[in-house]
């Protein structure tokens, strides 16, 4: 009976303890012009929309884990050097998790991140080497460069990509973004 009283009293003792892992609570919301190319090298491309939100939980001044859900919109661009067959499309929902390591630099904050996700959608990828037409589920890597910029860091410029082996094609974007504090 004893134990069973140390048992809840640890229990509850646990559950009311705060850990400070997590400095800092914040959302970021991204809007660029989104791409999707071939990973063979031909001048394919498609254009479109990319927008994206992030949950920011900051670790320290210089590393943030950050879940995402984005979306990319292209459609191929005709190529007059290429017949129209030739296509780099993508429109699918993206949802992952990235660690973004950043120099703690006062107004300018160069960035760089990784992660692992997945992609909801359909992807065309079809060149002279390449005949993909992928949909459904499928795994990419994220990766960025960018600048984290203004004296709370609250907006930020980046390249943004996400690698889809399995459809032989990248996407990404050229991406402006924002920072929404919430409390603590």
């Amino acid at each position: 009976m004893k134990k069973n009283y140390i048992l809840i009293l640890a229990i509850l003792a646990f559950t009311q303890a705060k850990a400070q892992l997590v400095k800092e609570k914040s959302i970021d919301i991204s809007v660029g012009y989104g791409i999707s190319t071939p990973f063979d090298d031909i001048d394919i491309y498609g254009s479109g929309l990319y927008l994206q939100g992030e949950y920011v939980l900051s670790i320290a001044s210089w590393i943030d884990l950050r879940p995402y859900a984005g979306l990319i919109l292209t459609k191929s661009i005709e190529n007059k050097r290429f017949p129209s067959e030739y296509k780099s499309n993508a429109n699918a929902f993206l949802i992952g998790g990235k660690a973004r390591l950043k120099a703690p630099i006062p107004w300018v904050a160069p960035y760089f991140e990784i992660g692992i996700g997945a992609s909801v959608g359909s992807f065309e990828t079809i060149t002279p080497w390449t005949y993909i037409e992928e949909s459904g589920l499928l795994m990419h890597i994220p990766l960025s460069i960018g600048l984290e910029l203004g004296p709370k860091h609250n907006f930020d410029v980046a390249f943004t990509y996400y690698f889809h082996e399995n459809a032989q094609q990248f996407v990404g974007a050229l991406a402006i973004g924002f920072s929404i504090p919430l409390n603590n």
